[in-house]
């Protein structure tokens, strides 16, 4: 049976990945030269690839085993994607007012994180499924939270569970800062590293994509 590994790919060497969002659309183009442009999938999907940020045999080394733990491509895990791991800008610190993620009822106890790109109705709200625990702030009507007490964050599914007492009350708006991590595994079937190729400079492909963990 297929799992996903909670665990994350060596840091260091994810730094220095390339990689990024990948969109499917079809596109035709009508008698009349106008394209009829139909989006394939609701969100982006993401690809990496790690090789670029290997910097040495022992980068390789680590990359390695964990290839053989994961089982190749058979087990998903953490990834920190360099270019999107938060919910501010990468240069700035998160707070717990950097995305709305959410309005009470006074009922409702959980609430899904969720980022958002661009503005208006054309805006997109990506769920984040893999939060860093103990990095993401809270806030109900712009009132800081405390974790434990006021909250929890779900290790299944990534969403914030308000404790008895601490739900947030009809109108209250939910707010939330955080580091994330992208659920993703080896698109790849076999590794292929060569000792000398490597120390004349030339990097080894290893491509990651995103799933659904």
């Amino acid at each position: 049976m297929n799992a996903f590994h909670d665990v994350r790919f060596p840091l260091a060497i994810s730094f220095g990945a390339t990689g990024g969002p990948e969109r499917r659309n079809e596109i035709v183009q009508l008698v009349s030269g106008r394209e009829k442009r139909n989006a394939r999938q609701a969100l982006a999907r993401r690809h990496y690839d790690a090789g670029t940020g290997l910097r040495s045999l022992d980068d390789v080394h680590e990359v390695l085993a964990f290839f053989e733990a994961r089982r190749g491509s058979l087990h998903g895990f953490r990834f920190r994607d360099p270019f999107d791991m938060k919910s501010c800008r990468p240069s700035e610190t998160p707070t717990e007012h950097d995305q709305t993620i959410g309005t009470g009822d006074g009922v409702t106890e959980r609430f899904a994180l969720m980022k958002t790109y661009g503005e208006g109705q054309e805006a997109v709200r990506r769920p984040i499924t893999h939060p860093v625990a103990d990095a993401v702030l809270v806030a109900v009507d712009g009132v800081l939270k405390e974790t434990s007490l006021d909250y929890a964050v779900d290790g299944e599914t990534g969403e914030l569970v308000f404790q008895p007492g601490a739900v947030p009350a009809v109108g209250a708006v939910v707010t939330a800062g955080f580091v994330f991590d992208v659920p993703v595994r080896f698109d790849i079937e076999r590794l292929s590293v060569s000792l000398s190729a490597f120390r004349a400079g030339q990097i080894p492909s290893i491509p990651l994509v995103e799933i659904l963990a």
